[in-house]
Order: structure tokens, then C-alpha cells, then sequence
């Protein structure tokens, strides 16, 4: 038997898949990294993230500190491993509740359309998209006062919209199809046509936007505690270490170094994350 050999396109095809889904396990392994860091922070921790040393400030990388030390002689690799403590819960709890909200708003848009449609597609979230995200974050953490409850409500605020728009082009794409008609004529009410047979349908979109929406929430964290309007010190926090390293940046460039690196990389392996999840979930890569 002659086995005949792949084509040029789908052998090039078989070479791209592969590179993606190299690059999605990467960013696979490198979030499970960060999980594990944030988890045992405790235990990773060679120092107390909040303790105190004038002696040794602006100490650099050495044997006794891996990532140096900050100008208060606080521990970088101890805050650094306790920063990713708050840019993950900030991730997972924004992406949480924006999708929630975003869910039920524009499944219930999507599905009955009409007025309901109109007020919430044509005016909510047409209002919201009329501010950039991030100034109705600031606007929202300025107002109530910086922590770490007020961050999260603020950076979803700003990020349901995102969800809500998505479900409702979704919800109206897949409401029209056979199977649901079919459960209809069987006397399937709303609520059950919603949750059995249209919400399974629409998940796949859903899981590559809260992947991406999650590296967009751990960049937005690191913004506003940049400018002070994040979890407040002692907490260590990415961007509150970057804007504390900004008056030593020729000196001791390590200091933001570091903190900038865990945040790129954050981001990086989300959004390798998020690809990897469109290119898997999408019948028409394969």
C-alpha cells in the first residue's frame, strides 16, 4: 500500500497548528506558574513582603536578594511573588462579575430584542462605550476610595460592556437556529430555551473574551495602582512597585525591572491563553 504524502497547504497548515498550540501550552505553563506563586506566596516568600530594612535599601540582586531590595530595604522578590497574589484575584474576580452582568444583560437583549433591546444595546451600553474604561475606573476608585473591593467593581463597570454586546450578537445568531425552534414547538419556556440550549452554544466566544478580558484586568490593575488608586501599602502590588522604582530608574533599574517583567508576562500568558482557546474551540482552524 502507497501511503500518499500531505500536501504543501496542509502540511503548512499541520506546521502552524502545531506552533500555536506550542505557544497556547506556553502560556499554559507560564500562568500556571503565576498561579503557583500567588498561591504560595507564603511559602516562596524568602522575606516579609512589609518589612522595613533601611540598612540594606537599594541593595542589589545578590545571594540574599534574588531581585534585590526597594528604597524602604523591602524584599523585591517577596513583593514581587505577593504582587501576583492581588493582580490574579483582580483578574478572576473583574472577569467574574463583568461577564455576569454582561451575560444577562445581553441574553436578555438578544432573546426578546424590541424595546428591551433598544434600552439596553442602543442607551446602556452605548453610554458607557461613550467613556473610556479606564477614566470610569479612575472616576469610580476616586469616588468611593482606593481598595480592593471598590478596584474590582470599578474595572468591571468599565468591562461588561465588552460581554454584553458579545452575547447579544451570539444569543441572536443562535435563537434562530433548528434545535431551538424544535424546543420551542415542544413547549420549552424562555428561561429553559436561554440555559439548555442557547447558553451551551454561545460559551465558546465567552471563554476566549474572559481570557483576553483577564489580561486587560491585570494590566488595568497595575494602571491604577500606578497612580495610587489600587490596594493601598503595605500590600505589595505590581504597579504600586513600579511607581515606587520611577525616582530610581538610572540608579537601580532593577527595581523596575522586575515588576514590569512579572506584568508583561502576565499578560502575555493570558492572551497566548485566549488564542490558544479560539484556535481549539473553532471548528474552522482544524
Amino acid at each position: 500500500m502507497v501511503t500518499s504524502l500531505p500536501s504543501a497547504p496542509a502540511a503548512a497548515h499541520d506546521r502552524r497548528g502545531f506552533a500555536q498550540h506550542r505557544l497556547a501550552l506556553a502560556g499554559g505553563l507560564l500562568l500556571l506558574v503565576f498561579l503557583l506563586c500567588a498561591v504560595l506566596a507564603p511559602f516562596l516568600a524568602p522575606h516579609d513582603p512589609a518589612k522595613l530594612d533601611l540598612a540594606a535599601r537599594l541593595t542589589p540582586p545578590s545571594a540574599a536578594h534574588w531581585f534585590g531590595t526597594d528604597e524602604l530595604g523591602r524584599d523585591v522578590l517577596s513583593r514581587t511573588l505577593y504582587g501576583a497574589r492581588v493582580s490574579l484575584t483582580v483578574a478572576f474576580a473583574v472577569v467574574v462579575l463583568s461577564l455576569a452582568v454582561g451575560l444577562v444583560l445581553g441574553m436578555l437583549a438578544g432573546f426578546y430584542g424590541g424595546w428591551l433591546d433598544t434600552v439596553i444595546n442602543l442607551y446602556l451600553t452605548n453610554a458607557f462605550l461613550a467613556l473610556p474604561g479606564i477614566l470610569l475606573a479612575v472616576a469610580f476608585v476616586a469616588f468611593l476610595g482606593p481598595s480592593l473591593i471598590n478596584l474590582i467593581f470599578a474595572l468591571a463597570i468599565a468591562a461588561w460592556v465588552n460581554y454584553a454586546r458579545l452575547v447579544r450578537a451570539q444569543v441572536m445568531a443562535v435563537k434562530q437556529r433548528e434545535f431551538v425552534q424544535a424546543a420551542r414547538s415542544l413547549g420549552a419556556g424562555d428561561l429553559r430555551l436561554m440555559l439548555r440550549h442557547i447558553l451551551p452554544n454561545i460559551l465558546q466566544p465567552l471563554l476566549v473574551q474572559a481570557a483576553v478580558g483577564m489580561a486587560a484586568a491585570v494590566l488595568a490593575e497595575a494602571t491604577l495602582s500606578f497612580l495610587g488608586l489600587g490596594v493601598q501599602p503595605p500590600t505589595a502590588t505590581w504597579g504600586a512597585m513600579l511607581n515606587d522604582a520611577r525616582s530610581h530608574l538610572f540608579e537601580s533599574p532593577y527595581l523596575i525591572f522586575f515588576p514590569a517583567a512579572a506584568v508583561a508576562l502576565c499578560v502575555l500568558a493570558f492572551n497566548l491563553v485566549g488564542d490558544g482557546l479560539r484556535d481549539y474551540l473553532d471548528p474552522r482552524s482544524s
